[in-house]
């Protein structure tokens, strides 16, 4: 065989390797969690976008939400059912002082985001500009529903009540889910409530109902940076599987990025989830959750100080049961 038709033979051979269809490459598997959620409500905004903007995806990670009531959603990852939960710093930091730790990664709300508001006509002579401790006094007496005993928004009402004079034995708490909240208060069952958003703004929007007190616009002045909704795992879990934070962490900055700098976007996908709601309470709760929605979503050693203040006013946590130090409870590496 000649030089030239060792050559054709070569090109030939190289053709035909080359027309051998060759093994497709494939993605890596998400990695599955569990994410537990206390509740339905804008609080977990940011979450909500990450699963319905594909982001959680985009990282490689595969995310089932459950709903567990109130602090519930703790428990379930004190247990293991359960791989992150959103939580308050407040639960967070109860949770640790009774020797369940676990490992705050993202902060979404950095204040109380939380409104109590009361039917109007039994607040004739409440002055809305009147000092928060007066506000107060308004509960006396009346009924108020909170989501859950012992929940963040259980204590804020505590909290407020204790600072102003007001003994919590002065104010009838009916625990009871947001929606069925909606209802006792529209058939007059209950006298007002505390609420995450979009909930107290619907009756106040009709106009029927009064705030009392407004976390977002500083109700107490000094529960700020508060750790109101932290992401949270068990520390044993972002030392075995290290990349299932990192990617909750990047897909939340990216969430949280859009929420506050496209708005209206965020908007039209939250009303998706929130149908039965109109458009504007849904941009007006979601107005408010923007107000404490720091970047980056970092949990910082304040946002859990602030929050065991607020357990100890609100009468949930002694004293003398106060962390001596909150090493080990939060990071900032999976936001960076």
């Amino acid at each position: 065989m000649n030089a030239s038709a060792i050559r054709l033979f070569v090109v030939a051979g190289v053709a035909l390797v080359a027309a051998v269809p060759q093994p497709a490459r494939t993605q890596p598997a998400a990695e599955s969690v569990v994410l537990a959620v206390p509740n339905v409500a804008l609080t977990f905004a940011p979450g909500y976008l990450a699963e319905d903007m594909g982001l959680f995806a985009k990282q490689g990670l595969n995310v089932k939400s459950v709903v567990i009531t109130g602090i519930g959603s703790a428990n379930a990852v004190i247990s293991g059912s359960a791989d992150f939960a959103e939580i308050s710093g407040a639960t967070l930091a109860r949770a640790a002082a009774r020797g369940q730790r676990m490992l705050g990664i993202v902060s979404t709300l950095n204040r109380p985001t939380i409104q109590i508001v009361l039917r109007k006509e039994l607040a004739t002579s409440f002055d809305l500009k009147a000092p928060l401790d007066q506000r107060m006094q308004a509960l006396r007496g009346r009924t108020i529903a909170v989501d859950s005993i012992n929940s963040v928004i259980h204590a804020y009402v505590l909290l407020l009540a204790r600072r102003a004079g007001v003994s919590p034995d002065e104010i009838r708490i009916a625990p009871m889910a947001p929606t069925n909240a909606m209802a006792a208060y529209q058939t007059r069952q209950i006298d007002g409530f505390a609420m995450s958003m979009p909930w107290p703004l619907q009756p106040v929007l009709e106009g029927s109902a009064v705030v009392i007190a407004s976390g977002s616009d500083g109700d107490p002045a000094d529960m700020y940076p508060f750790g109101h909704n932290v992401f949270v795992a068990k520390p044993e879990t972002c030392e075995r599987r290290k990349s299932v934070c990192a990617k909750l962490g990047k897909a939340m900055v990216e969430a949280i990025d859009s929420m506050l700098d496209r708005p209206d976007e965020a908007l039209g996908l939250l009303k998706k989830r929130f149908g039965a709601f109109d458009k504007n309470l849904l941009a007006a709760g979601l107005a408010e959750i923007r107000k404490g929605t720091p970047r980056p979503p970092v949990v910082t050693k304040a946002d859990l100080e602030n929050a065991e203040l607020f357990n100890i006013g609100a009468g949930l946590l002694k004293p003398e049961e106060k962390l001596k130090s909150y090493d080990g409870l939060y990071t900032d590496e999976y936001v960076r």
